[in-house]
């Protein structure tokens, strides 16, 4: 990691530190975003610093940068830290102040930010994967990407206890979306997708997907759908900033279709790949398709 960014100074980890009293410790009173970085470039990094924006204002959180000062830390911190294929992790807090439920008077909003190398998970997208099913218990304010991730740690805790690699959220059989993804099924040549509601966060590559699906001849629907009709659909897929397009083949120990990665998935994995490419250059790792 090397490098970190608080606020606009580039430090050390060992020396970058917050308040005790910070109230995205204390509160989780604040938001955040993750941005995949492919070749040293920023994959739709106006689209994910935009949703940042939205999300603070959502909560009251008024930031003290421009969209284009935050790009050009980014930038900066990103070449210092070397990062080739990755992540760079970053969120806004209210900032310190004595420990009260309702807002202090005078905000300082803290901006910590820091680099991760990951791997695209080829194999995972080649082969697919299990994902498990479970309530949405979470609150009714899913569009705003803040800190309070409680209800999706413990979804994703359940999904990798039982050997998943999802937890697909239902609110009364009706499926939301992932604890960390945006879930995705197809029947009869047209995707479908929750509604971009308060129910769910509007991922940015789920908006990336749906421009693709016009690309490829594929009909979306943002409509809801059932468990009962993602267990008889003909194709499964989740889809987040790390995990891209992610076949999902078993649900509750029930196989999707024949159990392997559908053709429309393998055609929206290859378009994103594409897409990824014209903005960040040749990839040096790809899905067997």
């Amino acid at each position: 990691m090397g490098t970190i960014l608080v606020n606009d100074q580039f430090l050390d980890r060992v020396n970058g530190t917050v308040d005790i009293e910070d109230r995205g410790y204390q509160f989780g009173d604040g938001v955040y975003e993750v941005v995949r970085v492919y070749g040293g470039k920023m994959f739709t990094a106006e689209e994910h610093l935009t949703r940042l924006f939205e999300s603070a204002e959502k909560i009251f959180l008024s930031l003290p940068f421009t969209l284009e000062e935050l790009t050009a830390r980014l930038e900066k911190l990103m070449t210092d830290n070397q990062l080739n294929t990755g992540i760079i992790y970053l969120q806004v807090t209210r900032g310190a102040s004595s420990r009260q439920h309702h807002f202090p008077e005078e905000q300082n909003a803290v901006l910590t930010a820091y680099t991760k190398e990951v791997a695209r998970p080829v194999g995972d997208m080649s082969a697919g994967v299990k994902a498990i099913t479970t309530p949405d218990v979470r609150w009714l304010r899913c569009d705003i990407k803040s800190l309070n991730l409680l209800g999706n740690l413990l979804a994703k805790q359940e999904a990798v206890s039982k050997g998943g690699f999802e937890a697909i959220l239902h609110r009364d059989e009706t499926v939301t979306e992932g604890s960390s993804s945006n879930v995705f099924m197809i029947s009869n040549d047209t995707m479908y997708t929750h509604p971009a509601t308060n129910l769910i966060l509007n991922g940015i590559t789920r908006r990336e997907i749906i421009k693709l699906c016009a690309d490829i001849g594929l009909k979306v629907e943002e409509k809801s759908f059932t468990l009962d009709e993602l267990y008889n659909a003909e194709e499964v897929f989740m889809a987040s900033t790390t995990a891209e397009v992610m076949p999902l083949t078993l649900v509750n120990d029930q196989q999707i279709a024949n159990g392997a990665p559908g053709s429309w998935t393998r055609k929206l994995q290859e378009a994103f790949e594409g897409a990824v490419e014209q903005q960040c250059g040749a990839l040096t790792e790809t899905i067997t398709l």
